[in-house]
């Protein structure tokens, strides 16, 4: 099966990115062809600095590495430098209906969060999404929680492209994990984990022991004293429950009766330990990376030239069936 999916370089990956999307990425690419985008063109539909944004973007690939996509089993390119992204973009959104993009809750949401740069990339960042998976014809896009629409607006577009035209898309499956498909924020539980908001609202996949343990210390917790999971009444202890059951493997039940009587201190004390140790690896091989700029480069070159021959097949077929060649 091949498989697509991507994440913004906005700077800052945090672990809710990694447990909602790229821990699925390392099993897949085992046993699929797949392929992994740094997708600044969606980056820059919201506020960011040109100034930082090649140097995020070899950080996110950074991650990528680290966290144990191998280049060698999967494809890994930056989004801009297959310039069939954005025609395939334009050509879809000619087939979209407005209806359904303003549907879209992540518009909703971006827009109220960036009042001041609500521009017409934000609205259609649905269509590149869509031209982004079928591209490369995928059949599975492992994501997190909040963009299973966009992989839904995905599977519309492709069908009916293949009714309006002729059938050349795959409709594209949602691929979400178990548990951990949407990790909440450390100082409001009601809400997702998000880079851009408070830096003590999310742990950095490159934070060190202390800036940790300081944040999971002042996690937001709730009334009571038991440590038990209980999404309604119980959201803050839930969360870091559920962090604490994915990063170890272990179920939240037997993690519960470990901390029996226990306080919340005593349980967040572990649960620092337990994400120091996880990370650990991931902080070593940033430090080996950034010091191998030319290696990473070499790794997105390579992988764009690989992603350019897929996208190039694909338009040809795409200008075919709707008349442009």
């Amino acid at each position: 099966m091949r498989i697509f999916s991507g994440i913004r370089p906005t700077g800052g990956l945090h672990i809710g990115n990694y447990l909602g999307a790229m821990k699925q990425w390392i099993a897949l690419q085992d046993t699929n062809e797949c392929v992994f985008c740094i997708v600044d063109l969606h980056a820059i539909t919201t506020p960011y600095d040109p100034k930082e944004l090649q140097k995020n973007i070899l950080e996110t690939t950074a991650v990528y590495l680290a966290a144990g996509i191998n280049p060698d089993k999967s494809v890994i390119f930056v989004q801009s430098t297959v310039k069939e992204h954005a025609e395939l973009a334009w050509l879809l959104g000619t087939i979209t209906p407005m209806g359904e993009l303003s549907r879209m809750t992540q518009f909703k949401d971006k827009s109220k969060q960036h009042k001041d740069y609500v521009n017409a990339g934000l609205f259609t960042y649905p269509v590149l999404m869509a031209a982004d998976i079928l591209l490369y014809k995928s059949q599975g896009v492992p994501v997190g929680i909040d963009q299973q629409q966009h992989v839904e607006l995905a599977r519309t577009i492709a069908k009916k492209f293949n009714q309006k035209f002729e059938k050349i898309f795959p409709e594209p499956e949602t691929i979400l994990p178990k548990t951990g498909a949407k990790i909440m924020s450390l100082t409001d539980p009601k809400r997702k984990m998000s880079k851009s908001d408070d830096p003590k609202s999310c742990i950095s996949l490159f934070d060190t022991p202390e800036q940790i343990t300081k944040k999971i210390m002042s996690a937001t917790t709730d009334s009571g004293k038991d440590i038990t999971y209980n999404i309604t009444k119980k959201p803050g202890i839930s969360n870091l429950l559920t962090i604490y059951s994915l990063l170890t493997d272990r179920s939240v039940q037997d993690i519960q009766k470990d901390f029996e009587k226990k306080t919340y201190s005593e349980f967040k004390k572990s649960l620092a330990e337990v994400v120091i140790n996880y990370l650990e690896p991931f902080r070593r091989k940033q430090k080996e990376l950034q010091t191998r700029d030319v290696y990473v480069k070499d790794i997105l070159e390579k992988g764009a030239n690989r992603a350019k021959i897929i996208a190039e097949t694909t338009m040809k077929e795409v200008r075919e069936k709707m008349g442009l060649a």
